[in-house]
This record gives structure tokens, sequence and C-alpha cells, in this order.
């Protein structure tokens, strides 16, 4: 994975090191070799993370956007072991050695990830004997591309009431909530459509904090909300009323016990499965760090957690690297600091852009003059907002050139115009698209 403009972006030592950086966490969160990693071969067993298990029968299903990489990752290590298995992308179709490649829709799911989904679940039931083990690869977009319904819910239904809630303001605790009681695959509710006895569970995580319950809506980790939580939270933003009949009735049902609840806490079912995070926002910011304290820097992680409007957590991240760069607060130069997350981006203006870029925008405003700090704020999938970049890196001198070039930098963040802004100042980070999603990197260098 390599920015594909890095030689124009690398205009000094400083700018190369930070976008060295960035493809360091790029490469730890690649697919393929993070499931190569965790996958161990010894002639005829296999070490997953110091568990070990005969190979005899391996099946391998898979749901998300890193889904081709991941099964590449699998096929390259046990290949002549897999017995077969379904992977829903929203990419590619075709085989990948014994593992058929089907397609899913990717961000609202349609008809594509209904046929898909049921084909992996005719997967696990025609082809998983009890004694086999199955791998389940799971990464961010999960929850569109794998999907079924309850009852006779329509999944339209579903996108229409995920939407309105988005739109009235529910957390995604909240809308988790809602979704996996209407879901016959979310909420650990996959494992009991599995017959197999072991079943390992590898998971990029695409979610702030690593929720094992919030990655593609927890398809094999348990779930401690309950059917009565989803009636609160639809009565709580006044949408009770608004939902079809027969889902209100699917949900009261489930209040009176009357249908199965989600997998909980204690679960049998779960003594089978083991859920194990091979790729995430901290695991590739603790390598950065590595990586620059290698090369003379005192490294700081402040945080992978990194929420909030882009644009005022620029400020904040813009006043951290000046308190280092003239009192010697946090750390003393040169200093990198790192953080991780997804902030976020209320539109007002009419401009292209992206929470990054908005984001780094923000710290050139904040850091104008500073000749010894540089940022680069970039989406690990590749893919910042509604514009063709995946990033941008700023220095203190980058809001002096712009005006310079006639280019109000104020102007272009209140009209939501980052990526305007970046590409006629050549700074916007370019990589297409990289098979993966860790959520978004932030590297500041202080000199």
């Amino acid at each position: 994975m390599r920015i594909k403009n890095f030689d124009e972006l690398a205009i000094t030592p400083f700018h190369r090191t930070i976008l060295e950086a960035l493809q360091v966490g790029l490469a730890a969160a690649d697919p393929q070799k993070v499931v190569e990693k965790v996958l161990q071969r010894r002639d005829s067993r296999l070490s997953i993370t110091g568990d070990e298990i005969e190979l005899r029968r391996l099946h391998v299903v898979g749901f998300g956007k890193a889904s081709v990489g991941m099964v590449k990752g699998v096929i390259n290590v046990v290949g002549d072991a897999v017995q077969g298995g379904v992977a829903i992308s929203p990419f590619y179709e075709g085989r990948i050695g014994p593992v058929e490649i089907v397609k899913g829709d990717h961000p609202v799911p349609g008809e594509n990830t209904l046929k898909s989904s049921r084909r992996l679940l005719q997967y696990l039931e025609e082809a998983v004997e009890p004694d086999d083990v199955v791998l389940v690869l799971i990464s961010g977009g999960g929850s569109a591309l794998f999907e079924l319904p309850e009852d006779d819910i329509e999944l339209s239904e579903i996108a229409q009431i995920s939407k309105d809630l988005m739109r009235a303001g529910a957390d995604i605790v909240e809308l988790n909530t809602v979704r996996k009681h209407l879901s016959a695959v979310k909420g650990g509710k996959l494992l009991r459509k599995i017959r197999a006895k072991k079943v390992y569970s590898l998971i990029i995580s695409d979610v702030v904090g690593d929720r094992l319950d919030t990655i593609a809506s927890g398809p094999t980790a348990p779930d401690a909300t309950t059917f009565k939580q989803a009636v609160e939270v639809l009565r709580k933003y006044g949408l009770w009323k608004k939902i079809p009949a027969r889902i209100r009735e699917w949900l009261e049902r489930g209040v009176k016990g009357e249908v199965p609840e989600t997998v909980k806490p204690g679960d049998e079912v779960l003594k089978k499965v083991r859920n194990i995070i091979v790729a995430s926002n901290a695991i590739s910011l603790e390598a950065m760090a590595q990586y620059l304290e290698a090369k003379g820097y005192r490294a700081v992680i402040l945080t992978p957690y990194l929420e909030g409007e882009a644009r005022e957590v620029g400020k904040v991240l813009a006043a951290i690297a000046k308190s280092i760069a003239d009192r010697g607060y946090l750390a003393s130069r040169p200093a990198a600091l790192l953080a991780g997350g997804e902030t976020t981006v209320t539109v007002k203006g009419n401009g292209v852009g992206g929470r990054n870029q908005e984001l780094c925008l923000s710290i050139a405003l904040g850091i104008h003059g500073y000749r010894n700090i540089v940022f680069g704020c970039m989406g690990s999938d590749g893919v910042d907002g509604v514009s063709p970049a995946a990033g941008a890196l700023v220095d203190g001198s980058t809001v002096e050139k712009a005006l310079e070039k006639g280019l109000d930098p104020l102007k272009y963040l209140e009209n939501n115009d980052s990526y305007t802004f970046f590409s006629k100042v050549g700074l916007a980070i370019m990589t297409g698209y990289t098979g993966t999603n860790v959520n978004d990197f932030v590297v500041g260098l202080i000199f």
C-alpha cells in the first residue's frame, strides 16, 4: 500500500518521514499480511495466536471491505487444507482457491447483500460438520454486506429505520441496539447457524475503541442489549409509532420473551468461538510510533479514540504541537505526535472534502508561521469523504503559500471545500482504495 503521489509531496525530509510513517500504518493493517501473521502452520497443525488445531476440515467465511485480502492470507498459509467457503466483498466476484467471493451492497444493504448472505448461510448449513473448524473473517463494512432480517421484516425497512435514527441523533450503540434485534445474524446470532465445534473470528476493526459487539454489529460476539432497550431507543427518538406495525409486533414479542434474544454474555454458544482483533487503529499507531522512534523522534501516541468535529479537533492538535515547539510540554523536540480515530464534519457549505482534509486544513490554520511543524492526516481506507483523496499534508507555511496564490484557507474551511483547497495547493494525499479500514491516522512532527 503506497501513497501514489509520494514523491510530489515529499518536499523535505520531514514531509517524507510523515508519508513513510503513514505507509507503515497502512502496512500494519494490510488484510493479507495480518492474517498471514496470526496463522502459523506446522505440518498438519495450525497455530492461531497460541491455539493449535489439527488441519483436517477447515472452512472460511467472511464479509467486509477487507474480505478479499483476508481470504488471500488464509489461502497462502493453509490453502490445501481449506474445504471451501464464501466471502462477501463490495468490489469483487470470483474465486480465491476454494473460496467463493460474492458481491454485497455497501454502504446501504440491498438485494446483492440479501442474495450473498443467503449463499453464505447455505454454505454453512450444507458443508460444515460438527467436528469442523470455521474461520470467520470480519472487517469494516460487514454490517451492510452481511445481513438477513428476522421474521418477515424487509431489508429496506431496516435501512430506513437506521437512516431515521441517525438523522434523529442516535449514537452507534443505540443504532446497533435496534438493528441487532431486527437481524437474524447480528448480535452473536451467526454462531447459532454454525454447527462447527470451533470458530475463530479474525477481525479488522473499523470501530473507535474496538468494541467486538460493534464491529460489523458483532455477528460472533455477545450482545448485552435487549429487545426492551431497542423499543426504548425508538420511543426516545419519536420513531416507535412511525415504524411498520409488523416490526413493532416483532419487537413486542421479543420483550415478552416469545422470540430468542441476541446472544448474551455467558451463553453456551460462546464457548466455541474466539474473537481475535488482527488489525486496528491502535495497532497501526504503535507500528508508526516504533518507526518514528527509530528515526530519532520522541513519539507520543495521544489516542486511538479521536472523535469530535474535525475543525475543532484540528485546533486542539495544533495547540498541542505548538506547546511542544515553544515550551517542550509533553515531549522534547524532535517529537512525533500520533492520533487516530474518526472525526466528523457538520456540512454547512457546498464544497468537496472529507473529515481528514478538513482536520488538516484546521491544523494548517492553527500552526501558521511555525516552520518546525508538519502534519499529515489520512483515512486508512484511502477515501476521504466525497473526495478522491485519502487526506492531506500541511506545515507552518501552508497558509502563507495559499494566500500568495490568492486562496483564502478559512473560506475553504467554512465552505467544507477542503479537497478543492488541497488539490489547488498540491497537498492532497492520493492512495486510491487501500483494501483495508482501521479508521484515520494523524501524524505530526515537531523538530
